[in-house]
């Protein structure tokens, strides 16, 4: 909603609405003394109705009955017209531009009452203007929308309800999701988000499967992501940007089933159903929080490529200085390779067969994918647990006199870095930056100008520089590692640093140990998205 004065949804400036048929139809009172009434048809999708029936079926023992859902409802809504247009931009065009034929029947309508000495406020609902409205599902798959629009009446009215329906009626997550969807079609998120901050309304926690030997680490299941989208959804909506912001960081540490290349048996469904509009974000931040995610895993699988290359490269890495020995560089090599590979984090494959089983990655428009088989999707990967694993990395060496060598000295504050980088809010979506300068917030929309020529930001007295081609490049240091201005959350410091992390073409781990960290490349990274 723009504030114009297009045509509402479901307006037809040109034909006057068909007189309601009031035989059979149940009129709720609003507000007793209303001078408008609105007949109102919800349709309801035969998917939304079985699964409705699902949660509201009475487990065994229980007395109550379940309600009777059908695929289309009709009701009619005693309301003030005063109280819609001053509370909602929608209802303000639609019944007070007299371009609409909506507008021009209720004024010719009220009319006729003055004209019989009659008062709309206490004139029978069957003698009072009507509006008609349509309402179908796709955007809220709720099967109980009527008490949803009625509780959005009351609110316009400023006769709040004590709770969003629903159909255990109590205040639940998924009742607030369907209220702003409502409140942002008929254009009054404003005092809807008054209502929800004067609610006190308890978020739940998001919740996480355990951990079991064969999926990875915690993970959630599709309720709780849907409970999660949710939380974004009613936060952008709803004007409640701590919520937004921890919400959204969830999403990416968690990811979702949604940006999955493979279907998860509980998803269910077919490919091509109608989803909720949580299930894809509005304004962009459903592409912008895949994007960032993606960001986050190119740089872990980033520090495990970084190492290897320089464990197969020419230049020596063993520590012992005049007594180094290419034995030692040879031990950590393998030991790196069988770490990765066991942990599923390495998938090895000759070059040369590549080509023919190409992985096409969700991103790239060409499809020409990773070259390698994938040995797990790490979409719905727990990045904190994907952190984890790499810290696992054992600490052998080749006899007692090379301690300082190996992996683990040099990936730790490498780890510890990135794991800060996390905490900071850079990862979240801000509703404020959002909303005042989104190209400027967006991740993918620095990349797209950087992939043009228009730099992105890096550079200054940070840990990003530019490269050959004009490609960002991070380079890691130890002035960095012990930079203890980045270890609190939210400083601007922090998220600066954290942005440069995560959107730069390449990463250098080891700046300050050598001159160049080319090498040869081996293996490929399981979890890469974002090609090399």
């Amino acid at each position: 909603m723009d504030g114009t004065t297009d045509a509402p949804d479901g307006a037809d400036p040109a034909d006057p609405p068909a007189p309601a048929a009031f035989d059979g139809l149940d009129i709720l009172d609003i507000v007793p003394d209303g001078d408008l009434l609105l007949d109102v048809t919800f349709d309801t999708s035969a998917s939304t109705l079985r699964a409705a029936r699902k949660v509201t079926k009475p487990r065994p023992g229980q007395k109550t009955t379940a309600p009777v859902l059908k695929p289309r409802t009709r009701l009619g809504y005693r309301v003030r017209l005063a109280s819609l247009r001053d509370n909602s931009a929608y209802f303000a065009r639609l019944l007070s531009d007299t371009r609409f034929a909506e507008a021009r029947a209720i004024e010719a309508r009220l009319q006729e009452l003055s004209l019989a000495g009659v008062a709309p406020s206490s004139a029978p609902a069957v003698s009072l203007p009507v509006v008609q409205i349509h309402e179908d599902d796709d955007a809220t798959r709720s099967a109980f929308q009527s008490a949803s629009f009625a509780d959005l009446l009351r609110i316009l009215h400023r006769v709040q309800p004590t709770a969003p329906s629903s159909p255990k009626g109590a205040v639940t997550l998924h009742a607030l999701a369907v209220l702003a969807v409502l409140a942002d079609r008929f254009d009054c998120t404003p005092i809807v988000s008054r209502y929800v901050t004067a609610l006190k309304f308890k978020w739940p926690a998001t919740q996480t499967r355990p951990a079991s030997r064969d999926d990875g680490g915690p993970a959630l299941s599709r309720a709780a992501e849907e409970s999660l989208r949710q939380k974004i959804l009613v936060a952008w909506l709803l004007d409640q940007p701590p919520r937004l912001l921890a919400a959204t960081r969830e999403l990416v540490m968690y990811g979702s089933r949604r940006w999955s290349l493979v279907g998860s048996e509980e998803d269910g469904g077919d490919e091509g159903e109608v989803v909720a509009a949580w299930w894809d974000l509005p304004d962009e931040i459903e592409a912008e929080l895949h994007y960032r995610r993606g960001r986050v895993l190119e740089t872990l699988a980033s520090v495990q490529r970084h190492f290897l290359r320089l464990y197969v490269g020419r230049e020596r890495q063993c520590k012992m200085g005049y007594d180094s020995s290419a034995s030692c560089d040879s031990f950590h090599l393998g030991e790196m390779v069988r770490f990765f590979a066991s942990r599923d984090l390495l998938s090895l494959e000759a070059d040369f067969a590549a080509s023919f089983s190409p992985t096409p990655y969700p991103f790239s428009e060409e499809g020409t994918g990773t070259g390698g088989s994938l040995t797990r999707d790490y979409a719905t990967t727990d990045l904190a647990h994907l952190l984890a694993v790499l810290r696992q990395c054992p600490a052998y060496q080749l006899d007692r006199h090379h301690t300082g060598c190996g992996l683990r000295p040099r990936l730790l504050p490498v780890l510890d870095f990135v794991q800060a980088m996390l905490a900071a809010g850079a990862v979240a979506v801000s509703r404020q930056a959002w909303k005042a300068d989104r190209r400027g917030a967006s991740w993918l929309s620095s990349s797209s100008s950087s992939a043009m020529g228009n730099g992105g930001g890096v550079g200054g007295d940070t840990g990003g520089t530019k490269g050959d081609g004009g490609k960002r490049v991070f380079k890691f240091t130890r002035g960095l590692a012990t930079d203890q201005r980045l270890r609190y959350e939210g400083a601007m410091a922090a998220d600066r640093m954290a942005r440069e992390l995560f959107t730069a073409d390449e990463w250098d781990w080891t700046a300050e140990d050598r001159e160049d960290s080319r090498g040869v490349e081996f293996g490929r990274t399981a979890f890469v998205g974002f090609g090399r």
